[in-house]
Order: structure tokens, then sequence, then C-alpha cells
């Protein structure tokens, strides 16, 4: 039985597999993924005021989104180990609407691309901000978890629509 389909993880009879990127050549790769995550207007203002009990929540969650994006082949089963060459967390606080937008910007010279890494890294620091500040908002909601772009490799450049 063979089978055509867009989903590279799987070989021709439908078997999960990792890809092998053995005789692509190493291009500069960039991904830039983003989320949200929306709380209490008074959990907020801790966040800001820098008066979380657990200490400088962004500081940490920032650490966390580099160290999940390092570990990223550890956490999701068909991802390849890379060597990643930057990983960059920003947050950007909006107090109209009482949240906080995490941007990662990841990048490689290799064979394969960074749009998991940089997705995990979001979702990991997302998540941090969410574990540092349960005990004041267990009604945190994390959203918008996307991929906003991508860069190099064969398939070029992905930019996301509005």
């Amino acid at each position: 039985m063979t089978t055509t389909s867009p989903l590279t993880h799987f070989d021709a009879t439908g078997q999960a597999h990792m890809v092998d990127v053995a005789a692509k050549p190493a291009t500069h790769r960039v991904a830039v993924a983003q989320g949200r995550i929306t709380m209490n207007a008074a959990t907020l203002a801790i966040i800001l005021e820098g008066t979380a009990k657990k200490g400088d929540v962004l500081g940490i969650a920032r650490i966390a989104g580099i160290m999940a994006a390092k570990k990223t082949s550890e956490l999701i089963p068909l991802c390849h180990p890379l060597a990643l060459t930057r990983v960059a967390i920003d947050f950007s606080p909006d107090i109209s609407s009482a949240s906080i937008t995490c941007q990662a910007t990841v990048e490689t010279v290799g064979p394969t691309g960074v749009e998991m890494e940089a997705l995990t890294a979001v979702q990991v620091a997302l998540l941090t901000i969410y574990d540092m500040c349960k005990a004041a908002d267990r009604g945190m909601t994390m959203t918008g978890i996307r991929l906003l772009e991508k860069h190099g490799g064969k398939s070029g450049s992905f930019i996301a629509t509005p």
C-alpha cells in the first residue's frame, strides 16, 4: 500500500517516522511565534509592579521559554535536536485587555526549520506566567498561540495573515 501525503512525518505505508534531513542543505532558518495570556487586571498589576511572591514573573518566563526552545526535541517525539543560534523572548503587556503577549524568535543554521522551537518557547513561557501567578488568578487563559513567520529552507518564507 502506498499513500501520498503532504504530512512528512508519515512514510509511504502511513507509519510515523522522523524525517531524514541528511541530504538537505544547511541554511539560515528563522521562526517567529506568538501567544497571549489574559488575566485579571490585579494579576497583571502584580506582574508589572514586580510584587509576585515567586519573584520576577517575566524574567523567569523568559528563561523558561529559552530553555523550552532548546528542549523541544525531547518534548515533541519526531522533532530533530537542533543547535539553536538564537532564542529571543519578548513580552508586551496590554493594560486595557489585562493580557501579556509573548513573542519568540528562534534561529539556527541547519537542514530543518525551527517553527516547533518557537511555538514551544511561547507556550512554555505563557505556562510559566500561569504557574507563577496561579495563586492569585486561576482563571488565566492562553490563546492565539501560532506561527507568525518562518524563513529559510526549501519552502521559503511564510508570513501569517493578521
